[in-house]
């Protein structure tokens, strides 16, 4: 395997928590029915979309006409949208700052709508620590499509082979894989740190 040269972080449940239900426990109380609306109005595909770089006015116009009772609901998304990151995860962080301390070549890219990533930026600030991040919301391209993968290479000239992915989702760890990248999957941090340590990567 090749001496890892670079390592990108995935952010959203990597390295600050994400929970839409969060955002709605108070609007919508009732657990079968905020399950509904998340299954069938606000759904994951409708709100990836944002992430691929449709803005929240066509994509609450989207909804709100096929769900026109439920337009408070649909447009709560976006309003509360900074109650479901509300923290960091810190062992994360951590580990994250001791890589870039000990000089090794740090970047992130992220599943991320452009506005949502730099509300999140003014919160935790440890968001713009790395050398760099490529957004799905700025490129117009989503993991875990090959040609994010190859952009965020081309941007910051990586190595393909020498290069780490950290990511939660089982599918965006095998896009980085299909890319030519090494990939592990986030777990917590103390897995992590374990990983990385098979790597000889001490932190």
């Amino acid at each position: 395997m090749t001496q890892v040269k670079h390592i990108v972080f995935d952010i959203g449940m990597v390295l600050i928590h994400y929970d839409p239900d969060a955002a709605f426990r108070d609007i919508i109380p009732d657990a079968t029915e905020r399950k509904w609306f998340f299954d069938n109005v606000c759904t994951h595909d409708w709100n990836i979309e944002q992430d691929r770089g449709r803005n929240w006015a066509e994509a609450e116009a989207l909804l709100i006409a096929d769900f026109p009772d439920r337009e408070h609901h649909i447009r709560a998304f976006r309003r509360n949208w900074h109650m479901m990151v509300p923290h960091s995860i810190d062992g994360s962080v951590e580990i994250m700052r001791k890589l870039i301390a000990d000089g090794q070549d740090v970047t992130m890219l992220t599943n991320f709508a452009s506005d949502t990533l730099r509300e999140a930026w003014e919160r935790y600030p440890f968001l713009t620590e790395s050398r760099g991040v490529t957004i799905s919301g700025d490129v117009g391209l989503l993991k875990p499509d090959k040609a994010i993968y190859d952009h965020h290479v081309a941007t910051f000239g990586l190595e393909p082979s020498a290069t780490l992915f950290i990511d939660d989702s089982p599918k965006n760890v095998a896009g980085a894989q299909a890319a030519g990248w090494q990939s592990i999957r986030f777990i917590d941090p103390e897995t992590l740190k374990s990983d990385l340590g098979n790597l000889g990567i001490r932190v």
